[in-house]
């Protein structure tokens, strides 16, 4: 999935691929059917509780955050029990974790700590925190997923590319189901990095074929049906599958989307950043969440999230239906 390219992730003779599971760790948001606004401003996480506990002891702020969003998906998506002990097929799911600036925090501590006092005045607790799959790497082992591991920090399109690399292993047989995480801490770093005040958001969505879901008794909130980046976001639109005969209910995108030209025109548009503030990797797993609130709600149309555009080297598009 190169930057340039714009090739639909689709296979008709496929089977589809549906998200069953859906958690958010996310300050003043309750539950994913709030994302559809006004949001409430209230409730929802708290980080001063929510993030302490003998569990998340040694681990940094984007991966405590990151566990509590895959928790609540996993037991949303029935893959829990009672003592939140997995009970799907671990040996065939996978983590695919979005993020930008997960554990930046932690490798500024790490730089400045041997600036001081060098190599030797590291905390052996400290260093797995420096790597770049920490969090996708907690998640499986508090888990205990053994499937495909991996990181997406490709910018503001990465939220929708972890989504469709989840999807592919699944789609590829790599995986009978991914738990898919977007996160990004608040921290000073996160801040100074961005330029402005940083979110503490984490949100996890579970995807799984629909034969596997069926048969559990799963419900599918939305299909992922198509996808694709290319260098401008019309060219991403057209090889994500959508056309002027698909009915688009939502779009969830910026402004910067206005390349999407007379294909979402007069379509209504929800700009998650623009309530919540910088989301980096996590938007496109919350755009995902709302999606599903918006299949959920039986309005009528299809869902397209996008990222990128004219100020960012690419553009990405995401089209679920129910």
């Amino acid at each position: 999935m190169s930057g340039a390219s714009t090739a639909r992730m689709s296979n008709p003779s496929a089977r589809k691929v549906v998200v069953t599971g859906i958690g958010l760790a996310l300050p003043g948001v309750a539950t994913y059917g709030d994302l559809l606004g006004p949001l409430p401003g209230e409730g929802g996480f708290d980080p001063a509780t929510g993030l302490v506990g003998r569990k998340m002891r040694h681990k940094d702020r984007a991966s405590r955050l990151a566990l509590r969003a895959a928790e609540s998906a996993l037991h949303d998506a029935g893959l829990t029990n009672a003592n939140t002990t997995f009970t799907g097929v671990a040996d065939a799911t996978a983590v695919v974790v979005s993020t930008n600036l997960g554990n930046a925090h932690s490798i500024c501590e790490a730089a400045d700590t041997i600036t001081r006092e060098g190599v030797r005045g590291l905390s052996p607790l400290g260093l797995p925190q420096t790597s770049s799959n920490v969090i996708a790497g907690w998640v499986a082992i508090d888990y205990g997923l053994r499937g495909p591991n991996l990181t997406v920090c490709n910018g503001v399109t990465s939220g929708l590319d972890a989504l469709a690399w989840a999807r592919t292993l699944v789609l590829a047989g790599r995986a009978e189901a991914a738990v898919v995480v977007g996160v990004e801490p608040a921290n000073d770093v996160a801040t100074k990095l961005l330029g402005e005040q940083s979110t503490d958001a984490a949100v996890a969505v579970v995807l799984e074929p629909t034969d596997a879901a069926a048969s559990r008794g799963a419900r599918p909130r939305a299909t992922i049906a198509g996808y694709a980046r290319a260098r401008d976001l019309a060219a991403a639109l057209a090889s994500a599958g959508v056309t002027e005969e698909e009915s688009v209910g939502l779009w969830l995108g910026d402004e910067a989307g206005a390349g999407a030209g007379h294909l979402l025109a007069g379509t209504r548009r929800i700009d998650l950043e623009a309530q919540l503030g910088p989301l980096s990797g996590a938007l496109g797993v919350l755009q995902c969440a709302a999606a599903a609130a918006h299949l959920e709600s039986c309005t009528t149309g299809n869902v397209i999230a996008t990222a990128g555009g004219p100020r960012h080297d690419a553009a990405a598009a995401l089209l679920l239906t129910p």
